[in-house]
């Protein structure tokens, strides 16, 4: 039997900046806001654009990444899968969470001196100007 999919890919600009903590077993985990703005048509023909708010995860050494480089406003790419959890909130409610857990990231804002690398993500290496032969 086949296995499923479930992968998102979204371009969105980061609500606040990417805020790094470590589980106790020492492994790294990010978390940013992301709003994704998208258009629809209203029933009598006029154009609406909406905001989709996602909360995304980076695991590991992505995270450390996306720690250094992710600050609101900036335009990104990312690429995961969708996770949703329930839990009980500070109210004693019962809540729902929408995440994307990313698995590669690309940064699309222009690059400035904060930011040098111009794509990150788990499979991407960072080269330098200075190490590319030609």
């Amino acid at each position: 039997m086949a296995r499923g999919l479930c992968k998102l890919q979204v371009i969105g600009n980061v609500g606040r900046d990417a805020e790094l903590k470590y589980t106790p077993e020492g492994k790294a985990r990010t978390e940013f806001s992301m709003a994704v703005n998208q258009g629809r048509r209203k029933p009598d023909g006029s154009t609406a654009e909406e905001t989709l708010w996602l909360r995304v995860i980076c695991w590991s050494k992505l995270a450390e990444i996306a720690d250094l480089y992710v600050k609101k406003g900036t335009k990104v790419y990312v690429e995961g899968r969708l996770q949703i959890r329930t839990f009980t909130g500070r109210d004693g409610k019962e809540r729902t969470a929408v995440e994307v857990v990313a698995s590669d990231m690309v940064l699309l804002s222009a690059r400035d001196e904060t930011r040098e690398p111009a794509a990150v993500g788990a499979r991407t290496a960072f080269v330098a100007d200075d190490d590319v032969p030609f």
